[in-house]
């Protein structure tokens, strides 16, 4: 039984190196459309169906190992922000941080067989009040455009975030910490 991590984002490669060097990681095709119905309420529960949806799909690839699902959105003023798909959007995601909290979330599914386990976490985040001069140099890198609500921390958006209320890896898009309990866990149950 391995572990395969759905997603083929870099990101979350490393961080997963930090609970387990055994598992691979693969990019999954899976329907992230919300349905009309949803089931979750909260907005933060977005990310937790999205990263059931991507498990579900990993599960049909890989029926024989455990997999984990995970999306991330970034939420301000109960607006979901994706991954900006041009300039002009990145300027308006990194304008509305400005100054002002938003949240993070990242949820994550563990799945084996007919057995699925998922959760999210929730991380605040306060940006600094940014210049135009900020945001225009920081849209004109390619470091934007593949990262919910327009900014890596763990890059050069570094430098927008005044401080953070909650779990760092996080906002870079895989929990480790709650992650690593959960699949222990998950696991010894499965065993």
């Amino acid at each position: 039984m391995k572990i395969i991590l759905a997603s083929a984002s870099p990101r979350r490669k490393e961080l997963m190196k930090l609970i387990t060097e055994d598992f691979t990681a693969v990019s999954v095709d899976a329907d992230e459309t919300l349905p009309e119905d949803m089931p979750e309420k909260r907005i933060c529960g977005v990310c937790e169906y999205i990263a059931r949806v991507k498990a579900k799909k990993a599960n049909e690839l890989f029926p024989d190992d455990i997999v984990i699902g995970c999306d991330t959105i970034v939420v301000h003023k109960n607006m979901i922000l994706g991954k900006p798909k041009d300039k002009e959007q990145a300027w308006e995601y990194l304008h509305m941080l400005s100054g002002s909290a938003h949240s993070v979330f990242t949820g994550c599914c563990i799945m084996y067989g007919d057995r699925m386990f998922s959760f999210y976490v929730g991380t605040e985040v306060f940006f600094c009040k940014l210049t135009d001069e900020e945001i225009e140099d920081y849209i004109s890198s390619d470091e934007p455009y593949d990262k919910a609500g327009g900014y890596g921390i763990q890059g050069r958006g570094a430098l927008f975030v005044n401080y953070i209320n909650g779990d760092f890896f996080n906002v870079m898009g895989l929990p480790v910490s709650r992650l690593n309990k959960e699949l222990k866990e998950f696991i010894k149950g499965v065993r």
